[in-house]
């Protein structure tokens, strides 16, 4: 039996890389685009396409209304290493949880302590838990101690250890460390 694209009832979208958030919005933009439910995500790299429910009269039609739609997908928090050339490129997502660390005669603390903010009573608010960190540098004694603002965003704590003259190799064990420990959450890639 041959193949017929043109009698097929449902189109399986494959995700280039498979997301839950991603395929999500994928199952609302051409769902949205019909103005009824069509699609459904199946699991996080599939949503599929029911062509009946379209109104279209082929696959083709149908695919036609829904090749052009943008989705923005769900982007993961990375970090890519180079250490040959001791380069660090990391996204704006990239968090890490309460830790400390200790490299030569640095020892650097992070420490997290969320408020909990509760809407007036009797309101229609909901209650929020708002972050709060501190980060903490000490250097041997005798050399002073430094404060890293922030702590919550990989970003501070790598604009505070570089602002301590903290050389791009150490920077690069300090996050391999912090990775190990399970405290920076995002991929992390050396290359």
């Amino acid at each position: 039996m041959e193949f017929d694209f043109s009698q097929m009832q449902r189109l399986r979208i494959a995700m280039r890389t498979p997301d839950f958030t991603t395929a999500a919005k994928v199952e609302q933009v051409i769902n949205a685009a019909f103005g009824k439910e069509v699609a459904i995500m199946r699991d996080a790299g599939t949503v599929e396409l029911n062509i009946a429910a379209t109104g279209s009269p082929s696959p083709a039609h149908a695919l036609s209304r829904i090749k052009n739609l943008s989705v923005t997908p769900e982007r993961r928090a990375r970090v890519v290493v180079d250490q040959r050339s001791g380069t660090i490129v990391m996204g704006n997502d990239v968090r890490i949880s309460p830790v400390a660390v200790s490299q030569g005669g640095l020892t650097l603390q992070i420490e997290e302590a969320p408020i909990v903010v509760q809407p007036n009573p009797f309101s229609q608010g909901e209650t929020v838990v708002v972050p709060r960190s501190t980060a903490s540098l000490e250097e041997t004694q005798g050399t002073g101690f430094a404060l890293v603002p922030g702590g919550q965003s990989l970003s501070d704590l790598v604009t505070g250890l570089n602002a301590l003259g903290v050389a791009p190799r150490d920077l690069i064990d300090i996050l391999k460390t912090i990775s190990a420990a399970g405290a920076l959450h995002a991929e992390l890639v050396v290359q």
